[in-house]
C-alpha cells in the first residue's frame, strides 16, 4: 500500500479518517494549487468511480438514493422516508467500497426522533469521517420555514448538530444559505463551509430556474466573507444552482476571492450518468446488423 504516506494503516484500508487527517489532506491539495472537490454518491459504483477520479470528499445522503432512482434531488426534503435511516442503509453499500477517501454523512439535524449526540456516535462508529447538514431547512422559505423555526425544527438545530459533530472529532462541512447562517456555522466550528446556490440546473430532472453565474459568484463571496470574519481558517467551497458543470465552477473560482473548491452532487453523479448512458445506448443503436 503506497501513495498515502503520513496516514494510518487503518486509513489506507477503509474510508474512516480523523478530522485532523481530513484537513491535512485538504490543505495539501490547496498547497499544490489544486481545488478541493467533494461529491455526492447515491450508489457504491458512483463512490468507486468518484474515488478513481481523485475526488477529495465523498458525501452520501438520502437525496443521492432518490436522485439515482430518477427522482429530483428535492425528494430528499419530502416525507418519502427516514432521512437518517436511509443514510445508515447507504453506508453499508458505499463505505466498504471506498478505500482511501473520507466519506461524510448527510445528517438531518432537525430530526426530533433521535438524540443527536448519540446518533452522531453511530455515524462515527459506522465509519464516516464527517458530516454535512442534509436534509436542511435552509432550502425552505416562506410560511413553512417560519413554522419550522417556531416549533424547534429550525436551522439552529442543524448548527447545534455541527457543533456536536465537531466536538466528537468529525469533519464538519455544512451548507449555508444566508449571511446569518454562515456566521452561525463558523461559530459552531465548521471546517468546510459550502454556500448553497439552490437546486442544481440541467439534465432531465434539474431545476429550470436559477441564479445567473454572475449573481451566484457575488452571493458565494458574501457568504464566504461573513464566515471568514468569524473564523479565518474555515475553508469555503461552492455548490448548486447554475454551478452544474466544471466550466461553471471555474467561473466561480475566477470571479471570487478565497473560494477553494466545489462540491457537486447532481454535477458529479447524476449529470455524468445521464450523458454517459444516453450516449452509450445511442452508439449501440448506431450499429449495423446483418439480416441475411
Amino acid at each position: 500500500m503506497t501513495g498515502l504516506s503520513g496516514e494510518s494503516k487503518v486509513a489506507r484500508t477503509m474510508s474512516f479518517f480523523t478530522r485532523e487527517q481530513c484537513l491535512e489532506r485538504l490543505r495539501r491539495q490547496l498547497a499544490a494549487g489544486r481545488p478541493i472537490i467533494g461529491g455526492g454518491a447515491g450508489t457504491g459504483i458512483s463512490a468507486k468511480c468518484a474515488e478513481a477520479g481523485g475526488i477529495d470528499l465523498i458525501i452520501i445522503y438520502n437525496s443521492g438514493r432518490f436522485r439515482m432512482a430518477g427522482r429530483g434531488s428535492l425528494s430528499g426534503m419530502m416525507p418519502y422516508g427516514d432521512a437518517n435511516q436511509i443514510v445508515m442503509e447507504m453506508a453499508r453499500e458505499v463505505l466498504p467500497v471506498v478505500r482511501a477517501t473520507p466519506v461524510l454523512a448527510g445528517v438531518c439535524g432537525t430530526d426530533p426522533f433521535r438524540i443527536m449526540k448519540l446518533f452522531l456516535r453511530e455515524i462515527q462508529a459506522a465509519g464516516f469521517s464527517g458530516v454535512q447538514n442534509f436534509p436542511t431547512v435552509g432550502l425552505i422559505d416562506g410560511r413553512f420555514r417560519q413554522g419550522l423555526e417556531e416549533t424547534e425544527m429550525g436551522f439552529a438545530r442543524e448548527v447545534e448538530m455541527i457543533r456536536e459533530a465537531r466536538a466528537l472529532g468529525l469533519l464538519t462541512c455544512p451548507y449555508v444559505f444566508t449571511v446569518d447562517e454562515s456566521r452561525a456555522m463558523a461559530r459552531a466550528g465548521a471546517d468546510v463551509l459550502i454556500p448553497h446556490m439552490g437546486l442544481t440546473t440541467k439534465g432531465s430532472i434539474g431545476a429550470k430556474t436559477a441564479l445567473t453565474l454572475e449573481d451566484a459568484a457575488a452571493r458565494v463571496q458574501t457568504l464566504h466573507d461573513a464566515a471568514k470574519e468569524i473564523n479565518p481558517e474555515v475553508l469555503v467551497l461552492c455548490h448548486g444552482g447554475p454551478i452544474s458543470e466544471p466550466e461553471d465552477a471555474q467561473y466561480i473560482l475566477e470571479h471570487t476571492r478565497g473560494i477553494v473548491g466545489f462540491f457537486g452532487a447532481s454535477s458529479i453523479e447524476r449529470l455524468p450518468t445521464e450523458i454517459a448512458i444516453t450516449s452509450c445506448v445511442q452508439r449501440f443503436k448506431g450499429l449495423r446488423a446483418r439480416t441475411a
